[in-house]
């Protein structure tokens, strides 16, 4: 499998896609100001405790206040209370290893004998902010790494469950052991198997830099404030999923480029060298066919091979997916075969549909009804084998004999929806060849001797259609400039820009 990442970037926003032999696997839509990202360490302020459920409400800056609950506080959360306040003094040094921890809280107290109004206290986020609701925060700060992650106040040393080789897991757990900073515990992450002791040595010491870092920008204020911010999604995506069957990473935006190239040479040898940057005169996603894919993905209905079909509800309670065959044309023995070939089409698009969309929450598939137990498993084992390259945590339940699949899948961030149907333009726009005569309008109005003109690709076809009597070759004739005309397939029909050679919009 050839495994792509295209990146564009500009000064306010970062579009992440991951294409897996040339299809669209996931998408990520970063802003520039991506406040309350997963990961990000706030200093807060507790606002008020819900005894009924035995949890607070803290303000970390949110329009509406952070959820915590009791569980989340952390066995060690008194450890933290007491290093908060010493830091604020100026008593407490990054260094914790003579640090004499309190006792681990009950882990069925109650949230009143820990916290009370008004105290200030160090939380991470765990979900961002969705829909109506504020973040979810834990109390108990973590910093992952590549291979680790790192949990001050903890002595223990834990395995993620996905290695499953006890041989593999004990030599982990031991060398981890021997070489892990005293006063800090370590989780070991999936992609850290096989990995040498040089290679965790290395991401331990930059773990511990950052922890230096958090623990420096711990300042008195009276308001909330982020004191420490996971890395851009770019790089925080490049963690959790490089690995070598990466052929190339393509990049439009220069500083971008840099850190990413950086990041990676600190993180594996050579592998910077997949590293690309792009400067042509086509958008980067337009180029790669990323904005078409997007435009056919994203819709309500979602195409299959053969004229088969997805239907995509959502919902605030859950996410509906119905399976169709459409017009596809049937070469099975009979209707119990075809249901099975659709089936296991439908299997394989939910599971890319559901890391596309980042969709979370409670996920039910209406597959086509199946009167073999065996074929319903099929469908089962399918999904499940699909679903293994999804890095949200998931649980997917059989088939039940109303042919219906019930699975949760960890949400921790916004859904991304993207619009693909357009408003019919009917009162609601000028004409639509008005267009022509704006655009034509604010061409006579630059001086540039060159420019390029974004647009529909419908628009384009009519711009440029006839040879010697074309619209661009009236516009170059008349206003005495050279025009390129640039079909944008993530455009809506009557939306257009005008840019310079170095994609400046004029």
């Amino acid at each position: 499998m050839r495994t792509e990442l295209v990146i564009s970037a500009d000064s306010d926003r970062a579009d992440i896609a991951l294409l897996e032999d040339g299809r669209l696997q996931e998408l990520i839509q970063e802003k520039g100001d991506d406040s309350f990202s997963v990961g990000d360490v706030y200093l807060g302020t507790v606002k008020k405790l819900a005894t009924s459920l035995n949890a607070a409400f803290v303000d970390v800056g949110y329009e509406k206040d952070a959820f915590l609950h009791y569980h989340d506080l952390g066995p060690q959360i008194n450890s933290w209370g007491t290093f908060l306040r010493r830091t604020l003094n100026g008593k407490q040094q990054s260094n914790i290893t003579n640090f004499e921890s309190t006792s681990n809280i009950e882990k069925e107290g109650n949230i009143g004998d820990v916290l009370k109004q008004g105290d200030q206290i160090l939380v991470q986020i765990t979900k961002e902010p969705i829909s109506t609701k504020g973040p979810r925060i834990t109390a108990e700060v973590s910093i992952a790494g590549r291979f680790v992650v790192l949990v001050p106040f903890s002595n223990r040393v834990s395995v993620s469950q996905k290695i499953r080789e006890r041989d593999e897991k004990d030599r982990l757990k031991k060398l981890v052991r021997s070489i892990k900073p005293k006063g800090f515990g370590v989780i070991i992450r999936t992609v850290a198997k096989g990995q040498s002791a040089e290679e965790l040595q290395v991401d331990l010491d930059n773990l511990m830099r950052k922890w230096k870092t958090l623990h420096k920008s711990i300042k008195r204020s009276k308001k909330p404030v982020r004191i420490f911010r996971e890395m851009n999604r770019a790089s925080a995506f490049l963690r959790d999923v490089f690995n070598e069957s990466f052929a190339s990473i393509t990049i439009d935006n220069q500083d971008l480029f840099e850190e990413v190239k950086e990041y990676l040479d600190g993180i594996h040898p050579n592998a910077s060298k997949i590293v690309k940057f792009y400067n042509g005169p086509t958008p980067l996603f337009q180029s790669t066919n990323v904005d078409r894919q997007i435009k056919g993905a994203f819709g309500q209905s979602v195409s299959m091979s053969k004229g088969a079909y997805l239907i995509i509800e959502h919902t605030e309670a859950m996410h509906v997916v119905d399976v169709n065959s459409g017009n596809r044309t049937n070469k099975a023995e009979n209707q119990e075969a075809n249901a099975l070939q659709v089936n296991l089409l439908a299997a394989e698009e939910v599971a890319r549909q559901l890391r596309l969309r980042d969709m979370g929450g409670l996920v039910v598939v209406d597959f086509i009804d199946m009167n073999s137990a065996e074929n319903r498993r099929l469908i089962f084992d399918k999904m499940t084998e699909d679903m293994k390259r999804d890095r949200a945590r998931h649980k997917i339940l059989p088939i039940s004999r109303f042919g219906l699949m019930e699975m949760t899948r960890q949400r921790v961030r916004p859904e991304t929806k993207i619009v693909t149907r357009e408003q019919n333009p009917d009162s609601l726009v000028e004409a639509p060849i008005q267009v022509i005569d704006t655009i034509a309008s604010k061409l006579g109005a630059l001086e540039l001797k060159e420019v390029f003109v974004h647009v529909h690709p419908f628009i384009e076809a009519y711009i440029t259609k006839g040879f010697f009597k074309s619209v661009k070759k009236q516009w170059q004739k008349r206003f005495s400039k050279r025009i390129v005309v640039v079909p944008r397939d993530a455009f809506t029909m009557l939306e257009w820009r005008i840019m310079d050679k170095d994609n400046k919009v004029l």
